[in-house]
């Protein structure tokens, strides 16, 4: 048996924390490779250290005095460092990264340090080795995992180490410099780990017991949930579930390694699995709903669009021309609805109506915007009838005026828009009946 485990920013934001990860890690001889994050916050008006490193590099970028910021920086990892009793110090490394951020500013090394410094603390504190991600993880010109030459590099130097300490978020860019995934990336190289290593669990310790059913700021105290598939995951983390970051799963699927969310502050709770496939039923027909504000929708109609080929794709060319990804695509007889967001679509919106008139040459066009997408996602529905009205009944139970309605082939999930003020209401009219009536 051989572990991964790896641990997010308030699981090490300061000493204290780091203690409890530390004997986590201690209290199971399987769990051989850990995967840090960067300082989170301590209390709710602190500051993550990898903002204070962003902050360090625009200073540095503008030609500012960077000592002070990097003197706070480094008085928190003293501060850790202090409170573990460690015989270390991190003076090189930050004399490193000072003189690294004048001569040549760049964003992705100043904002891997965060994860590069705790990693050296915690390699020291469990007695591990240190493989720097610089060396083991890397990216392709245009910015994608280079998973090939990834699990080569990773899997031969973790085969040289009996524990290892490999820090999250960054690796080597296709031209030789620190390159970063986006926020929450730690995730991803605790996958990528596990996946090198062929361990048999890949834990990832945060600040709560696992998922939960909806969101606890809009539900109060939403239910967990135990069992939850790759699929389901894939569609909830993608639309604003923040428990794990939704690219993590990709490196493990393909070996069938499951993922445990632990709680670093209640060790002793099993947390949700997210496994490939499970025989296990969940408790309600839905395993989880999620969802983001801030849509817009693109109607297009055309008379005998159906019969037109080709349509679809000068629709869709005219919104790749202007650099705008869709979301979701839902199509009548002689109507298609393009979903994007809003922030991207607004500064282009003319050009894209444009491009499609000359592209496609629809009967109209029509913009509506302030939409909010909700996911209710779940392995049971497909089995069970009845799903969507269920759906429907809640909402104008509600007064929640359903805006849209798109469910995949799949059945695994139905996706369903809202005005971005009915967005709180409408989950909690979901969770309601699916959670607490059970009808």
């Amino acid at each position: 048996m051989k572990k991964v485990v790896k641990f997010g920013g308030s699981s090490l934001a300061d000493a204290k924390q780091f203690k409890k990860a530390g004997d986590i890690v201690r209290a199971d001889a399987t769990r051989l490779y850990v995967v840090p994050s960067a300082p989170g916050k301590r209390n709710s008006s602190d500051t993550k250290v990898t903002d204070m490193l962003i902050e360090a590099y625009r200073i540095a970028a503008n030609d500012g005095d960077l000592d002070r910021q990097l003197a706070d920086i480094k008085a928190r990892y003293d501060e850790i460092i202090t409170g573990l009793g460690l015989d270390f110090t991190l003076d090189d490394e930050f004399e490193v990264i000072a003189d690294t951020l004048k001569k040549d500013p760049y964003l992705d090394y100043a904002a891997s340090r965060g994860e590069y410094l705790n990693g050296k603390i915690m390699a020291k504190y469990l007695g591990f080795d240190f493989v720097d991600p610089f060396d083991t993880i890397f990216f392709n010109e245009e910015g994608s995992l280079n998973t090939y030459k990834t699990e080569k590099e990773m899997k031969a130097a973790l085969q040289k180490t009996q524990g290892a300490v490999v820090p999250g978020f960054y690796g080597r860019g296709k031209d030789g410099r620190v390159k970063t995934f986006s926020r929450g990336g730690s995730d991803v190289t605790g996958s990528i780990v596990a996946a090198a290593a062929s361990v048999d669990v890949y834990e990832n310790w945060t600040d709560v017991s696992g998922f939960l059913v909806a969101d606890p700021r809009i539900v109060k105290d939403p239910v967990g949930i135990d069992t939850i598939t790759y699929r389901e995951l894939r569609e909830l983390s993608y639309m604003g579930a923040s428990v794990l970051h939704e690219d993590a799963i990709f490196p493990v699927r393909s070996k069938g390694i499951p993922i445990n969310i632990k709680n670093t502050n209640r060790p002793q709770d099993e947390g949700t699995w997210i496994v490939e496939s499970t025989a296990k039923k969940s408790d309600y027909t839905i395993t989880g709903i999620a969802g983001k504000k801030g849509f817009c929708a693109c109607l297009i109609t055309k008379g005998l669009m159906n019969s037109e080929i080709g349509f679809g794709r000068k629709v869709l060319q005219s919104f790749e021309d202007n650099g705008i990804s869709f979301e979701h695509m839902p199509s009548g007889i002689d109507t298609m609805t393009v979903v994007v967001h809003e922030d991207e679509f607004l500064d282009k919106e003319q050009q894209v109506v444009s491009e499609i008139h000359r592209f496609a040459h629809p009967d109209s066009i029509e913009i509506e915007s302030d939409l909010a997408l909700i996911a209710v996602v779940g392995r049971g529905m497909k089995s069970m009838r009845g799903t969507a009205g269920r759906i429907f009944s809640a909402l104008a139970h509600r007064n929640v005026n359903v805006r849209m309605i798109d469910q995949g082939s799949s059945e695994l999930n139905i996706i369903i828009g809202v005005a971005n003020q009915d967005f709180e209401t409408a989950i909690e009219a979901i969770y309601d009946i699916f959670v607490n009536t059970q009808l």
